[in-house]
């Protein structure tokens, strides 16, 4: 085991004992193989699912194996939908049968953080869906709400910014100028602090960088 590793397994192994205690079921895998396995676990035929515009969810290539076994896939960000099929995909994938997600960040003490733009994916990730896994690497895990937001500011958002092709100050700076421009797409703010009320709610801990 490099010292890399034993790192992210001790570090990883401290938030999914802090996230149970929040009443999130929880687990770590220090490779994506045995994470996208255990997910495509939960996978049934015929399956409606929610993928929130996940990089993370994508990079693992979720979504193409869970059609694989007959799941029908939500994606609004797919190709070729207008705004109106957009909003459409949105509000299915708040009923759908599994909601898959990444966090922007989690803490050490187990909390979830992240920023919306439509709101969608922060109000899947709270009430819905009949199942939530969200999936995130190590890169995620940050010190406290506040260093979690830090992150978001200035690395998250401006790389989705990018990645969303969106004319925003950040994009030109790498970092949030907190702008009030119509294509911000910091609006919802939202701190998962314990598992929702009668919620199904994993969360999948990676020791690799995945996504933003």
């Amino acid at each position: 085991m490099s010292i890399t590793e034993w790192h992210n397994d001790a570090i990883a192994g401290k938030v999914v004992k802090a996230l149970k205690k929040n009443g999130f079921d929880a687990v770590y895998f220090s490779n994506r193989d045995e994470a996208t396995q255990f997910v495509l676990d939960s996978v049934k035929p015929e399956m409606s699912i929610g993928c929130g515009g996940s990089v993370t969810i994508k990079e693992l290539g979720i979504p193409e194996k869970a059609k694989e076994k007959g799941a029908e896939i939500l994606d609004h960000g797919q190709a070729g939908l207008s705004p109106e099929e957009k909003q459409d995909i949105r509000r299915k994938e708040l009923v759908c049968d599994l909601f898959l997600s990444s966090t922007n960040a989690v803490t050490l003490d187990g909390c979830l953080v992240n920023v919306d733009g439509a709101g969608n994916r922060v109000a899947a990730l709270s009430f819905g869906p009949k199942k939530v896994i969200v999936v995130a690497g190590v890169n995620k895990i940050c010190s406290n709400i506040d260093t979690a937001f830090e992150r978001i500011k200035n690395y998250a958002a401006p790389m989705n910014n990018k990645r969303l092709a969106q004319d925003n100050p950040c994009t030109d700076t790498g970092l949030c100028m907190d702008c009030n421009t119509e294509s911000r797409i910091c609006r919802v703010y939202s701190v998962l602090k314990k598992r929702p009320t009668l919620s199904d709610f994993t969360v999948v801990l990676v020791g690799e960088n995945l996504g933003y």
